[in-house]
């Protein structure tokens, strides 16, 4: 679900910000065909490895336990199926460290955090073939609440499978700590529903919140809870047996549950609470997921189960229209992650501590999940850089060269800027972050660019060399990026993730102007109220008196309250956020603080009035030196400064919708 790292991102923005201061029946759907995929670029580099439990093991091996070691990660599980087996399923290190307890792929559960989808949208599918839920009609028919008409057009299920429903994020209560009740998805979907920001079907936007929509509408067409009719009509067949979306988990499955931890030398951390079940809570074993891989790998067939038919299966794996040719797209659900050649399907998952990824080769029938029960260091993708190899290894393949194109130059300038995330937060006071994660395009040499902080497994940037009009491909390997013009009119940077894409922003948006806005206000109020006490004592020390009159001390008080103000709430805001951990923040728990600083906020606005109206009043008192009043001024930008960058960001919104 990525929230973990969306959080520690947040919090370490803030960080930055206060150190200078200190998201009736109806017929069956159309069957839409599936789109042909662009053709891959293949060239095979050197002979495969043979695919064999024998090798891959000594593959996973000399990989795995020297990254959990340089990772700080306590444990990990791997599985590999091709051609309706299982291959290989191993675990390295431990689910417990204190008791030594080693992982497990039979009984050993793991949250594999957003995978969970995927039983969500097959859930979704088996109704689709029953002609129960319309995958191109208004969400709105199969609820009993209803979502705002943002728009004219309406959300639909294919909008909800694709992530282009156009909801902002939403983050509030998605974890809680251990012990939490866990609501019905009846009550928390009404009460927490995003702000849509985009029309549905222009802008893929990753959204938590829809795909547990999809969940409640399998409860509302299926008549049974959603983690019921999940184990009847999926775990069952595919003999998931140590498999449930259920929190906290049934008595017979606690002992076998991984422990989680931020650091594999750390201390073991809570069991998460996911309220937004459908879209993460799911806990499992390698090995039960084996079979769901060989099921969607046999189209819907595990045994002597079929889970879905053949051609709703083909269409759940389809790609999707609205999405770069050159580039992956979102199927049903799944999303393309193509490489070597290859048109792979999958989806990755994160809870807080958990972090796991399910790739399907669909032309060579080979499926491959890796869970990893600590954050770690953090400082690589342990499983991007683990799949990287594995595939490197046994579908070997070199990018083919490409002529360098005459418009490189040109295009590289046109292209550079700021982008934003389309998966963001816009309405509450978290938007605060957007400006400082931007994405930044920057034309380099040979009409190359660079795209910051996109980072190789060696810590350096990636270049990116243009190999057709406004399509890049990274220099030395073969991952794309490609720019277009949105519904809005502004250039789009798309990643080779569909479920996400980069908005260009204005320049009141753009990550210089709110830094250079940010630094100055903060900068300035702190020297202000840094200095008073020490001008107090350098006149106390030299015997000299401010010669002013009671209104112009007056004045000149209500400009430093309202300084202390604004210091007060940037102080505030940062200690908030700094001195929780990841649940904490997430759980709600921090409403009453976030109400408080946000008056704060909203007074230190207000406040900013009186400054200006204080410092034209001073600035027409004939006693003052000039140098003081232009001191007054320079004060007075500051908050005005400090201000606009609060209001502009929402952080005065006295909104605990987040």
């Amino acid at each position: 679900m990525r929230t973990a790292l969306w959080t520690r991102i947040v919090v370490l923005l803030v960080v930055c910000l206060a150190a200078v201061a200190q998201k009736p029946k109806v017929a069956p759907p159309p069957q839409t065909p599936p789109q042909t995929p662009p053709a891959p670029e293949v060239k095979v580099a050197e002979t495969p490895h043979e695919m064999t439990a024998t090798d891959i093991e000594a593959f996973l091996d000399g990989f795995l336990p020297m990254q959990l070691e340089r990772e700080n990660i306590a444990g990990a599980v791997v599985c590999v199926v091709k051609d309706g087996k299982v291959i290989l399923a191993k675990g390295y290190g431990y689910s417990d460290v204190e008791k030594k307890k080693p992982v497990s792929p039979e009984t050993t559960l793991f949250r594999p955090g957003s995978i969970s989808k995927l039983f969500t949208w097959t859930a979704v599918m088996q109704l689709v073939q029953q002609g129960k839920p319309n995958l191109d009609r208004d969400v709105n028919e199969y609820l009993d609440f209803k979502i705002p008409s943002t728009y004219p057009e309406p959300i639909t299920l294919r909008n909800v499978m694709t992530h282009t429903p156009g909801f902002e994020e939403s983050i509030k209560q998605l974890f809680g700590l251990e012990g939490t009740p866990v609501r019905p998805l009846k009550e928390i979907l009404p009460q927490h529903i995003p702000e849509r920001i985009f029309p549905p079907g222009k802008v893929p936007a990753y959204s938590n919140y829809g795909a547990t929509l999809a969940g409640y509408i399998v409860e509302r067409v299926s008549g049974r809870p959603f983690n019921d009719y999940v184990t009847e009509n999926i775990f069952r067949p595919l003999e998931m047996k140590y498999s449930t979306f259920g929190q906290p988990l049934p008595a017979e499955l606690k002992p076998m549950m991984s422990d989680g931890y931020q650091l594999g030398s750390g201390e073991r951390k809570s069991f998460e609470i996911i309220e937004d079940a459908p879209a993460g809570s799911l806990t499992t074993s390698a090995a039960d997921l084996a079979h769901f891989m060989i099921a969607h790998l046999q189209d819907g067939k595990y045994g002597s189960a079929q889970i879905l038919d053949p051609e709703t299966a083909r269409l759940m794996h389809a790609r999707q229209s609205g999405f770069p040719a050159e580039l992956n797209a979102m199927a049903l659900g799944f999303y393309e992650e193509s490489r070597n050649g290859h048109r792979i399907i999958g989806h990755g998952g994160d809870t807080i501590y958990f972090h796991s990824d399910l790739h399907l080769v669909l032309d060579a029938g080979v499926g491959f999940f890796v869970s990893y029960n600590s954050a770690g260091r953090g400082e690589i993708s342990s499983r991007s850089a683990l799949w990287k190899h594995f595939m490197d290894r046994y579908f070997p393949y070199t990018p083919p060269g490409v002529p360098e194109l005459a418009s490189a130059k040109a295009d590289a300038n046109t292209v550079s800027g700021y982008y934003m995330a389309s998966r963001r937060e816009q309405t509450t006071f978290l938007s605060v972050s957007n400006s400082f994660e931007e994405v930044h395009v920057v034309p380099d040499k040979d009409g190359m660019i660079k795209v910051y902080p996109f980072r190789d497994f060696n810590g350096q940037t990636r270049k990116w060399r243009e190999i057709a009009p406004m399509v890049y491909r990274e220099v030395n390997s073969q991952d794309r990026i490609a720019f277009e013009k949105g519904f809005n009119g502004r250039l789009e940077l798309h990643i080779n993730f569909p479920a996400e894409i980069f908005q260009r922003v204005s320049f009141l948006d753009s990550y210089p102007w709110n830094r250079f806005i940010l630094y100055f206000g903060l900068i300035i109020l702190c020297l202000t109220l840094s200095l008073w006490p020490v001008a107090w004592v350098v006149r106390r020390h030299y015997g000299f008196k401010l010669d002013l009159t009671a209104r112009q001390k007056r004045l000149r008080l209500a400009i430093k309250l309202v300084c202390a103000i604004q210091v007060i709430f940037a102080f505030g805001f940062l200690g908030m956020l700094s001195g929780a951990d990841d649940l904490t923040l997430l759980s709600g728990k921090l409403d009453p603080w976030i109400m408080l600083l946000e008056i704060v906020a909203l007074i230190g606005a207000i406040g900013t009035l009186v400054v200006i109206y204080a410092t034209l009043r001073l600035w027409r008192e004939p006693n003052l030196w000039r140098g003081v009043r232009w001191l007054n001024v320079l004060i007075m930008l500051a908050c005005i400064a400090f201000t606009w960058f609060v209001i502009h960001w929402n952080l005065v919104n006295l909104n605990l919708k987040y």
